[in-house]
């Protein structure tokens, strides 16, 4: 019995750390703002706030053709913001 919750709370603390991402949200949020070369790098821990579930980093390249780095964050109840 102890080794099962040892267990089950090793596995919720690892999905804590790791974190969430929506590589199809986010990609569909840079894409509709013009960026292009668009590489997700997974997930971003200090970008984003706590009210944000998905938690995407990227590189791209911007519509004024400028690269960027930044994370796309976004909510379960709201849509994606685009941070540098």
């Amino acid at each position: 019995m102890i080794k099962m919750s040892m267990l089950a709370l090793t596995a919720f603390s690892l999905m804590a750390v790791i974190g969430c991402t929506s590589p199809d949200r986010a990609l569909t949020a840079l894409q509709n703002e013009g960026y292009t070369d668009i590489e997700l790098t997974g997930y971003t821990l200090f970008k984003c706030s706590d009210e944000d579930q998905f938690k995407n980093g990227f590189s791209a390249t911007n519509a004024e053709g400028n690269h960027v780095d930044g994370a796309v964050c976004c909510g379960f109840l709201k849509g994606c913001t685009i941070r540098y």
